[in-house]
């Protein structure tokens, strides 16, 4: 059973194709490509799915809450509510949440560089919604799943702490070694832990987040690991 793990890399995707223990780093340059790679049962991506119309994800609020404990709260981003992904300028998408939202917020500059990549992935999706492709978020992977990890991605410590972990469930530096060119190493390993997620969803071991809510295209508002 292969599964696919992804993680967005700039205006592009990298994927982490495993099945077993053996693992594939791809350089993908959409979504329409991500949904494409073939004989993949279950793709997990580290990108918001089902999006509030009006507000705060319940997913989001546990997750934060989960990964606090570990001083990690701050990579979860908050959603941007949909009407945000009519627009590529900040000013208006930050006038769009607040209209949309009570008490109104607005996406911070963090969560709306996500906004092309969330939008390339709603359009891709498309309809009626598919349980194949779930959100998944690598720290909760790294830090409440796989665990070991206690520093921050980026740093010497903190990928060496996930390298570690992930060695324990996959041949994790073969595929490194492999890895397509210019992609980098924290993104690499981050889709290596959406596939360990996309891995434990496939076989029904999964822990997911959320409220049991669908957003207005029917997708589940959820995180999973």
């Amino acid at each position: 059973m292969a599964v696919l793990g992804v993680d967005g890399w700039r205006s592009a995707w990298v994927g982490a194709l495993l099945e077993g223990r053996t693992v594939r780093l791809l350089a993908l340059p959409d979504a329409a490509a991500v949904l494409a790679v073939p004989g993949v049962d279950v793709v997990g991506i580290d990108m918001p799915i089902g999006l509030s119309e009006d507000g705060a994800r319940a997913c989001d609020i546990v997750a934060r809450r989960l990964l606090a404990r570990a001083g990690a709260a701050s990579s979860v981003f908050p959603t941007p509510v949909r009407a945000v992904l009519a627009t590529d300028d900040y000013a208006e998408a930050r006038a769009l949440s607040r209209a949309a939202t009570s008490p109104p917020r607005a996406p911070s500059a963090q969560a709306f560089m996500l906004v092309r990549a969330i939008r390339d992935l709603d359009d891709a999706l498309g309809d009626p919604p598919t349980d194949r492709v779930v959100e998944v978020h690598p720290e909760l992977a790294f830090r409440d799943g796989l665990g070991g990890v206690t520093d921050r991605k980026g740093t010497a410590s903190g990928s060496m702490q996930r390298l570690t972990a992930l060695r324990t469930v996959m041949e994790v530096e073969t595929a490194l070694a492999d890895a397509p060119p210019r992609v980098p190493l924290i993104d690499a390993l981050d889709a290596c832990a959406a596939a360990w997620s996309a891995q434990r969803l496939a076989a029904g071991r999964a822990e997911c987040v959320g409220d049991g809510t669908r957003d207005s295209r029917g997708r589940p508002m959820r995180i999973c690991w």
